[in-house]
C-alpha cells in the first residue's frame, strides 16, 4: 500500500504509521460508510470532517464536538429529516454545518437548536425555526430559513448571533427575535414574506443590523420593545403591512421626559453603535408601508440619520409618549398623513432634514410636544406646513417652508414658536397664524403669500426684523385685543394693507419700512392704541397712515410719502398724536373726518401740492374737516371691506325676489321675515317672544342657489338687528374635521368664531355622519358645534346644506341637530325656462344680447338637456352661457370688419353643439 493511501477509517503516514483517520463518510448501503450522520459523528474524534452523500435521512443529529459537518456533493443534496424533536442540536460544541438541508419534524417547529458553544452553519437549508438559546455564540452565513411558525430565527438567553448574507422567508410569525439578553449582528440578510414583524427586537441588547432588506411583513418591518437598543445600518424596509418601523417605550403615555437628546454624531464603528442609548437608524430607506413609516412610543430614545421615509399610508414619522427623537439628514416624502408628528410629551430635533409631499400637514406638533427644527425644509403640504396646537413648543432656525395651500405656521391654543431666520414662500393662507398663542418670528423672510403675519392673542408675540413681501392681502395683521411688538424689518409689495391693527389691539412698532402697499400702509382700527416710532412708509396705493373711527395711538419720528391718497386719514372721534412726523413727496398730505381730534407736534410737510397738516403749533388739537379723496378710503379691513351703512330690509327683499325661480324658497324666507319682525316688535314692547328657531336646512342639489340665498339670509338678519354683521362664512367637513384625536374640536371652534355675528354655511352637511363610520371624527365636530349653537344662539345662525335625502339622514344622526334645524327649506331644481332667464342675466351682465330666435333655441337646447349627474342648475347655464361667448368669439373672430352688433349679439349657431 502506497504511502498515503486511504484505507476505510485509516491512512498511512510516513512518519507517524497509522493514525485515526480525520474524515468519516456517510452514505446508506455504501460498503464502508456509516449509515447515519449520527452514526459518523458518534465515530469522529474533535476535528474531524464528516462528508454525507446524497440521500434523505430520517433522524435527528445531536452534535456535542468539534466537528465537520459536509454535504460531499453539493448544496441541496442531503436532507436530514428529523422524525421527532429538531433535526440538529447543538451542545457546546463549535462544529461546523455546510451545504445541508434541515428540516423540523411534523408537528414541531424548531429544526436547528443552539443549546450553547460557538457553530457555524453555511450554506444550509433550514425548514422551520432556528433556536439559539443559552450562552451559544452562532454563525449563520448564506443559509435560507424558512416555512417557520413562531420565529425563523429566534435567539434567548445571553445568546449571540452572526447573521451573514441569509434568506428568512414564509413565516408564520416573525422573521428574527431577539429576546432577554441575546444579541445579534447581522448583514446582509433578507427577510421577507412573514405574518408578524420582520424583526422583533426586544430583551435588552437589540443587535446590529448592516445592509438588510426587510419586505412584505404583514406587521411591523421592525418592532423594537424597550430596553433594546437595535442599530440598524444602509437597511432597506419596503412593502410592509403596518409600520415600517415601531419602537415601543416602557411608560407608555406617561411620565414627563428628562432625559435630554445628545446633538453630538456618534463614534462609527461596532462598539459605538453599540453604546448608544437610543436606537439607531442610520442610511436607511423605509418605503411604500401601510401605515407609519417610524412609529416611537413610550420613553424610547431614537436617531434617525441620513434615511429616507417615503410613500407611507399614514404619518411619516410620529413620535409619542415622552419618547425623544433626533432626524439627522432624514428625507421624508409622499405620505398620506403628516411627515412628522409630535403628540403627548415628545420631543423631536430635526436637523438638515426635508418633510415634503405630504398629503396633510408637514409638522403637527400636540400636547406638550416639543419640536426643534435646524436647517430644515418643509414643503409642498395639502395642509399647513407647521401646525402646533395644546401646550406644544417648536423652534425653527435656518428653514425653508413653502408650497402649501394654508398656513405656513399656524399656532393655536397654548403653543408658541421661535421662528429664526425661516424662508417662507408660496403659501395661499397666512405665512403664519397665531391663534390664542404665543410667537417670536425673528429675521424671517415672507414672500409670494396670501396674508403675511396674522395674530389674535392674548400674548404679545414678536415679530423683529422680518421681511415681508409679495402679500396678496395684508402684510402684518394684529386681531382683535392682540398686543404685538414688531420692530426692524420692512413690509412690501401687499394687495391691501401693509399693516392693519385691529379693534382695542396694542402694538408697538418701531423701526420698520412699510412700502408699495395696495392698500393703505399702516391701519389703525376702532380702540385700537399702538405706539409708532420710527416708521418709514412710502408709495402706499391709498393713505399712508388710516386712523379708523375711534382709532388713536402715538405715531413719533414717522416719514410718509409718495401715497396715492392723502398721507394720513383721521376718522371721526379717532385721537393719534403725531410727533415729529415728515410728510413729503405727495399731493395731499392730511383728510380729516368732521370729530377727528388728532394732536400733531413738531411735524411738517415737504414738496406737498395740497398742505393741511399743521407744521408749527405744538400740542394743537384740531378738529376741523378737511375734505378729500382719502376720506373713509384706504381703512378696509383684511379680507372685507370696511362696514358700509347697513342694507335696507326692502332692498334685500327685492334682491331676494330677482332671483330666477326658487319660488317656494322666497315665500318661506319672506314668512321668516315677518315671523321674526313679530318677534322683534313683541320684545321691544316687553312681551315675551315665542320660541324662535332662526337656524335652517337648505336640501337642494348643486346649482340650486343655496350659497346666494344664505348670504341674503344673513344681510337681511342684519338689517333686522338680528345679526351684528350678517357676513357668511363658509366651511365643509375639511374645514371642520381634523385628522388626529383633539384635533378636530378646536377646528370646528375655529371656523365657528369667524362666523360669530354672521352665517355659518355648511355645504354638503351629510359628509360629516358617513355611512358605516360610526367613530367618525365627524361626530365630535357635529357635537362641538351642537354646544357652540346652544352658547352663541344669539350670535349666529348655521345653515346646513345638501341633497335632500342625505340631510334627512344628517339632521336625524344627533338629538341635538333636529331640535336645532326645525325648518327646512327645499330648492327645486331649475326648470329650462329659468335656466334660459339666468343666462339672459349673465348675458346683460356681460354686455352681451340673445338676438332672433336664440332665446327659443335655448329653450329647446334646455328642455333637452339630459338631468343627470353632469347637470349643474345655474351652474349649467352658467357654462352654457360661457360656450356660447367662445363659440361667438370664433365666429366673429373671422369677420374682417365685425360691427359693435356683431361683437354683442348671440346667435342660435353660437349654441354648444353638445350637452356641457
Amino acid at each position: 500500500m502506497a504511502a498515503g493511501e486511504e484505507v476505510s477509517g485509516y491512512e498511512r503516514v510516513p512518519a507517524d504509521g497509522m493514525v485515526k483517520l480525520g474524515r468519516q463518510r456517510v452514505a446508506p448501503g455504501a460498503w464502508g460508510a456509516h449509515r447515519t450522520v449520527g452514526a459518523a459523528v458518534q465515530a469522529a474524534a474533535d476535528g474531524a470532517a464528516v462528508s454525507v452523500e446524497p440521500g434523505v435521512y430520517q433522524e435527528a443529529v445531536v452534535l456535542d464536538r468539534d466537528v465537520t459537518i459536509v454535504a460531499a456533493k453539493g448544496r441541496g443534496t442531503v436532507r436530514i429529516v428529523s422524525p421527532h424533536r429538531p433535526a440538529l442540536t447543538l451542545h457546546g460544541c463549535a462544529a461546523t454545518i455546510r451545504d445541508i438541508t434541515f428540516e423540523a419534524p411534523s408537528g414541531e417547529e424548531v429544526a436547528v437548536l443552539l443549546r450553547g458553544g460557538s457553530p457555524t452553519i453555511e450554506g444550509c437549508e433550514i425548514v422551520g425555526r432556528v433556536e439559539v438559546t443559552g450562552d451559544a455564540e452562532c454563525t449563520l452565513r448564506e443559509c435560507d430559513v424558512r416555512d417557520a411558525t413562531y420565529a425563523g430565527v429566534h435567539l434567548t438567553g445571553t445568546s449571540r448571533g452572526v447573521i451573514e448574507e441569509c434568506t428568512v422567508r414564509s413565516v408564520e410569525g416573525d422573521g428574527l427575535r431577539l429576546d432577554d439578553s441575546a444579541g445579534v449582528e447581522c448583514a446582509r440578510t433578507t427577510v421577507e414574506r412573514v405574518r408578524g414583524f420582520g424583526l422583533r427586537l426586544g430583551g435588552t441588547d437589540g443587535g446590529v443590523f448592516t445592509d438588510c432588506q426587510v419586505s412584505r411583513s404583514e406587521d411591523a418591518a421592525v418592532l423594537v420593545e424597550a430596553p433594546a437598543q437595535p442599530v440598524l445600518r444602509r437597511c432597506d424596509i419596503r412593502d410592509i403591512g403596518a409600520e415600517g418601523v415601531r419602537v415601543e417605550g416602557l411608560a407608555k403615555w406617561a411620565h414627563s421626559a428628562t432625559q435630554v437628546l445628545p446633538s453630538e454624531t456618534p463614534q462609527s464603528g461596532e462598539s459605538a453603535g453599540r453604546e448608544e442609548t437610543r436606537v439607531r437608524l442610520d442610511g436607511c430607506e423605509i418605503t411604500r408601508v401601510a401605515a407609519e413609516g417610524v412609529l416611537v412610543r413610550g420613553d424610547s430614545g431614537v436617531l434617525l440619520k441620513d434615511c429616507h421615509v417615503r410613500d407611507t399610508k399614514e404619518s411619516g414619522v410620529l413620535a409619542a409618549g415622552v419618547c425623544q427623537v433626533e432626524l439627522d439628514g432624514v428625507h421624508v416624502a409622499d405620505t398620506q398623513g403628516t411627515t412628522l408628528v409630535v403628540m403627548e410629551s415628545a420631543r423631536v430635533q430635526a436637523h438638515r432634514s426635508v418633510l415634503t409631499r405630504a398629503a396633510a400637514n408637514g409638522v403637527h406638533c400636540s400636547g406638550d410636544g416639543v419640536v426643534t427644527l435646524t436647517d430644515c425644509e418643509v414643503s409642498e403640504t395639502a395642509f399647513t406646513a407647521v401646525h402646533l396646537g395644546g401646550a406644544a413648543r417648536a423652534t425653527l432656525s435656518d428653514c425653508r417652508v413653502r408650497e402649501t395651500p394654508e398656513h405656513g405656521i399656524r399656532v393655536r391654543e397654548q403653543a408658541d414658536v421661535l421662528a429664526e431666520r425661516v424662508d417662507i414662500e408660496r403659501t395661499r393662507m397666512a405665512a403664519v397664524s397665531v391663534e390664542d398663542a404665543d410667537a417670536v418670528i425673528r429675521e424671517c423672510r415672507i414672500s409670494d403669500v396670501d396674508a403675511g403675519v396674522k395674530m389674535t392673542t392674548r400674548h404679545r408675540p414678536l415679530i423683529d426684523d422680518c421681511e415681508i413681501s409679495a402679500v396678496s392681502r395684508t402684510g402684518v395683521e394684529v386681531g382683535p385685543g392682540t398686543g404685538v411688538l414688531m420692530r426692524g424689518g420692512s413690509v412690501r409689495k401687499t394687495g391691501s394693507a401693509g399693516i392693519f391693527l385691529d379693534e382695542r389691539s396694542d402694538a408697538w412698532i418701531q423701526n420698520v419700512e412699510i412700502a408699495d402697499t395696495g392698500g393703505s400702509a399702516l391701519v389703525v382700527w376702532t380702540g385700537a392704541r399702538p405706539q409708532v416710532r420710527h416708521v418709514t412708509v412710502s408709495r402706499s396705493g391709498k393713505n399712508g397712515l388710516y386712523a379708523a373711527d375711534g382709532g388713536g395711538g402715538v405715531f413719533e419720528d414717522c416719514d410718509i410719502s409718495h401715497t396715492e391718497f392723502p398721507a394720513i386719514y383721521v376718522g371721526a372721534e379717532a385721537t393719534p398724536t403725531l410727533r415729529r412726523c415728515v410728510v413729503h413727496d405727495t399731493k395731499e398730505d392730511l383728510t380729516l373726518v368732521e370729530g377727528a381730534i388728532p394732536v400733531f407736534e413738531e411735524c411738517w410737510t415737504n414738496d406737498v401740492v395740497n398742505a393741511t397738516l399743521p407744521t408749527t403749533t405744538r400740542g394743537e388739537k384740531l378738529s376741523r374737516t378737511a375734505g378729500g379723496r382719502g376720506a373713509g378710503a384706504s381703512g378696509r379691513r383684511p379680507e372685507k371691506a370696511e362696514k358700509e351703512a347697513t342694507d335696507s330690509l326692502p332692498d334685500l327683499l327685492a334682491e331676494l325676489d330677482r332671483l330666477v325661480g326658487l319660488d317656494r324658497v322666497k315665500q318661506e324666507v319672506s314668512a321668516l321675515v315677518k315671523l321674526m319682525q313679530m318677534v322683534k316688535r313683541r320684545e321691544e314692547v316687553g312681551l315675551s317672544a315665542p320660541p324662535l328657531s332662526r337656524h335652517l336646512v337648505f336640501a337642494g342639489n348643486p346649482g340650486t342657489g343655496k350659497t346666494t340665498v344664505a348670504r341674503l339670509y344673513g344681510r337681511i338678519l342684519a338689517a333686522l338687528g338680528l345679526l351684528e354683521r350678517g357676513h357668511l362664512v363658509e366651511a365643509d367637513r375639511g374645514d371642520l374635521v381634523g385628522e388626529y384625536v383633539g384635533h378636530t374640536a378646536p377646528k370646528t371652534q375655529a371656523v365657528f368664531r369667524r362666523a360669530l355675528g354672521g352665517v355659518l354655511f355648511i355645504d354638503e352637511a351629510y359628509s360629516l355622519v358617513p355611512y358605516g363610520q360610526s367613530n367618525d371624527f365627524g361626530q365630535e365636530a357635529i357635537s362641538t358645534l351642537v354646544k357652540l349653537m346652544e352658547d352663541h344662539r344669539d350670535e349666529v345662525v348655521v345653515i346646513v346644506a345638501g341633497y335632500p335625502g342625505e340631510m334627512d339622514r344628517f339632521v336625524g344622526s344627533n338629538p341635538g341637530l333636529a331640535s336645532r334645524f326645525s325648518r327646512i327649506l327645499t330648492f327645486d331644481d331649475y326648470a329650462a325656462e329659468e335656466l334660459v332667464r339666468i343666462v339672459e342675466q349673465h348675458a346683460g351682465q356681460h354686455d352681451y344680447q340673445l338676438a332672433g330666435d336664440t332665446r327659443e333655441r335655448l329653450q329647446e337646447y334646455f328642455d333637452d338637456f339630459p338631468r343627470g349627474e353632469r347637470f349643474g342648475n345655474g351652474r349649467t347655464a352658467r357654462q352654457v352661457f360661457q360656450r356660447m361667448t367662445e363659440r361667438q368669439a370664433e365666429r366673429v373672430a373671422e369677420m374682417p370688419e365685425a360691427t359693435t352688433s356683431d361683437l354683442t349679439e348671440v346667435r342660435p349657431e353660437d349654441l354648444p353643439l353638445d350637452h356641457v
